[in-house]
């Protein structure tokens, strides 16, 4: 609880303009966020999840609805996601280079700011929970509905792990500068937005 706090308190102060906020509020996907900034609150079914998801910006969302009211709800989600923002440009994530795949047969093949992953999941309808297994990482995320796609969410020390592994196998130092942003979050899970 204590890391959701300092966040809060970071973001407060680093991001500063209060205008980016309320604009991202204002805008559709902020107002229609507002109504499920918490994992599990709008389930994404298996055959939802079939298909192919380009990266459309950062994601987050709570754990739970205690600890996003206690955090001052959809604005700091969307504060999160804003901070995140300068971070994952830097590392170049893209609709192009960022994608990931699920296929009926139970495997994956995604690529991460152009690094491959792929290998078999498994998706637990009730958690939202994937599990994605390949030859170098196995690594759990959560899946979340959005009005215009879902969310690919890790907790947040998982997903520096997965960027840290990419970051090994591309030679992109640059995946390496989300490990500040992310030990920051706890009660929070971070990722990647995406749509079809």
């Amino acid at each position: 609880m204590i890391g959701i706090v300092v966040a809060i308190s970071l973001l407060a102060t680093s991001c500063g303009n209060m205008g980016q906020v309320l604009s991202a509020m204002s805008n559709g996907t902020g107002i229609i966020n507002a109504i499920s900034s918490v994992i599990g609150l709008d389930k994404v079914s298996a055959q939802n999840l079939i298909g192919t998801w380009h990266y459309d910006g950062p994601g987050c969302a709570f754990t739970s609805e205690n600890l996003l009211a206690k955090a001052g709800g959809e604005v700091a989600a969307v504060q999160i996601e804003e901070k995140m923002k300068p971070y994952y440009q830097q590392v170049g994530l893209s609709a192009a280079n960022t994608t990931i795949t699920f296929k009926e047969d139970g495997t994956f093949s995604s690529t991460i700011a152009g690094t491959p992953f792929s290998g078999t999941f498994t998706f637990d309808v009730a958690s939202q929970q994937i599990k994605l297994k390949g030859m170098l990482l196995s690594i759990n995320c959560y899946a979340k509905k959005e009005a215009n796609g879902i969310s690919i969410l890790f907790e947040a020390k998982k997903l520096l792990t997965v960027l840290q592994t990419m970051s090994a196998l591309s030679g992109n130092a640059n995946l390496q500068t989300i490990s500040d942003l992310s030990k920051n979050y706890e009660g929070v899970r971070v990722g990647f937005d995406m749509k079809r």
